[in-house]
């Protein structure tokens, strides 16, 4: 039993370090994503499966864990996957974080100072975005207005709320169900840069769209 619980490992180790590719949007080295979720589950579930049932509960475990560590993050693949293909050259980042994606939307290419009237250049972008959306409906939606600093805090945090009920509104009408949708204006409360340059205050000036699992779903 000890045998085949080295060779699983050793197998499984050899597709973890055989997963290394280079993301093409940063230049940078990366492990695949979903086989790492994958393998990883494999070792787990081999090492379980062997202390139980030795060499086919080894077999056995190695292929549930997969299954199941690939689950969401392979979800979260193919999600991120579609959304860096369908919004390149817009002036919207992707960022993943773990497993959960965020979309951060600049200020000045969503609204006008002081409006919380959506620029009708960026109508295009959102329709992408509720596309991308609309295929993967096993999220929630959090849509997370920012402001700078500058001004009066209370009016900071109604014009953040009203900017992510503007673009919330905006991805419903595209066909996103609108249970899976959440608004909410943080004003300044969470910079992402110094307030204290225009740089800086520009950056803060944003909509993020954040996207979670959801509980109890059986992700393949």
């Amino acid at each position: 039993m000890k045998k085949t619980i080295i060779a699983v490992l050793v197998s499984g180790s050899v597709a973890l370090t055989g997963c290394q590719t280079t993301n093409p949007y940063t230049g940078e080295a990366e492990y695949n994503k979903t086989s790492k979720y994958g393998g990883i589950g494999a070792l787990t579930g081999a090492v379980i499966g062997a202390l139980a049932n030795g060499k086919d509960g080894a077999l056995a475990g190695a292929a549930i864990g997969a299954a199941a560590g690939s689950g969401w993050g392979y979800y979260v693949d193919r999600q991120e996957d579609a959304l860096r293909e369908h919004l390149r050259g817009t002036g919207v980042r992707v960022v993943r974080n773990g497993d959960q994606l965020s979309l951060i939307m600049p200020g000045n290419i969503t609204f006008n100072t002081d409006s919380y009237d959506i620029q009708a250049g960026f109508y295009r972008t959102l329709n992408s975005v509720g596309m991308v959306l609309r295929e993967f409906d096993q999220t929630i939606i959090e849509v997370a207005g920012h402001t700078d600093s500058t001004g009066a805090h209370t009016y900071n945090m109604q014009l953040s709320d009203k900017r992510a009920r503007s673009v919330a509104s905006y991805l419903i009408n595209q066909g996103v169900m609108a249970n899976r949708v959440r608004p909410v204006g943080y004003g300044p409360d969470r910079p992402i840069a110094s307030n204290s340059n225009s740089q800086g205050r520009a950056q803060n000036r944003r909509v993020e769209i954040n996207l979670y699992a959801v509980e109890g779903v059986q992700y393949r």
